[in-house]
């Protein structure tokens, strides 16, 4: 007597059998993997190499674009110069962000009770993804600022070929003794940008894959918004944002994979 093959079919209730139900995506747990991390860093230092490259000068040749020659002007001005360019473009954006990251805050310190009786989308949030979320958004900013301190890179702004009294050089290239500038200046990475790509870690609080990909669809329309202002005034060239970017993102990681392994570790402990 030979078996039938097993065929999925919906059971007597009208329900899918187990066998068919659709496992979920990969894609979350890929996206916040140390294969993440590892093809992130990748990334960065490639980034590094070809803005590096003694090659061709991609910064100045994007950063020719924001700059009117002939007025030896910049297409949009300070943020100082108007209150609707401020807000749109530099304090408003800030503003938002820290509030956020104060909310979320709260929102962890909140007893799990509290929290059940707020809107349904906050509640599937975990109390481990919101504190990501709010270190993320407290630390890149911090990580990147400290990096504008120690490598002493100038704004396009300040150099001759863009008005300025300061030879262009690569981010990590040396000044020549004789022309040393005697200030020194805070211009990579880019600092504006980082609170809005510092919203990547957004991602880790989604439960859906639709939820991943919109998070991280507003963290990089946030970060380049902020980002591409700074370029269009002539505070940072291109490398310095993209820089920012992928740092951000692994500022993300780095406080994901320690608070997994910091659950882990606490649960094994009340397993015993």
């Amino acid at each position: 007597m030979t078996s039938t093959p097993s065929v999925d079919t919906p059971s007597s209730h009208g329900k899918p059998s187990p066998v068919s139900q659709t496992r979920p995506s990969p894609f979350p747990a890929m996206l916040f993997s140390g294969k993440s991390a590892i093809a992130a860093l990748f990334l960065l230092f490639a980034e590094l190499a070809l803005f590096e490259s003694p090659w061709g000068n991609l910064d100045l040749a994007v950063q020719d674009l924001f700059f009117d020659f002939e007025r030896q002007k910049w297409l949009l001005p300070s943020p100082q110069a108007s209150s609707a360019i401020n807000a749109f473009f530099y304090l408003g954006p800030k503003i938002l962000i820290i509030t956020l990251g104060i909310a979320l805050f709260l929102l962890a310190l909140f007893p799990r009770r509290w929290r059940e009786k707020l809107p349904r989308c906050t509640r599937v949030w975990r109390r481990r993804d919101l504190l990501v979320a709010v270190l993320t958004l407290a630390t890149a900013p911090l990580f990147v600022g400290f990096l504008k301190g120690a490598t002493n890179v100038h704004y396009p702004c300040n150099i001759e070929r863009y008005g300025g009294n300061v030879r262009y050089v690569r981010t990590f290239e040396r000044f020549p003794e004789d022309i040393r500038p005697a200030k020194r200046e805070r211009g990579f990475p880019a600092g504006h940008a980082s609170g809005g790509f510092a919203l990547l870690a957004l991602a880790g609080m989604a439960t859906t894959r639709r939820g991943t990909c919109a998070t991280i669809a507003i963290a990089l329309a946030a970060g380049w918004w902020m980002g591409s202002y700074q370029m269009l005034r002539g505070v940072h060239y291109l490398s310095h944002t993209v820089t920012t970017m992928l740092l951000c993102w692994l500022t993300f990681l780095a406080w994901r994979m320690l608070a997994c392994r910091a659950s882990m570790g606490i649960s094994r402990i009340l397993q015993k």
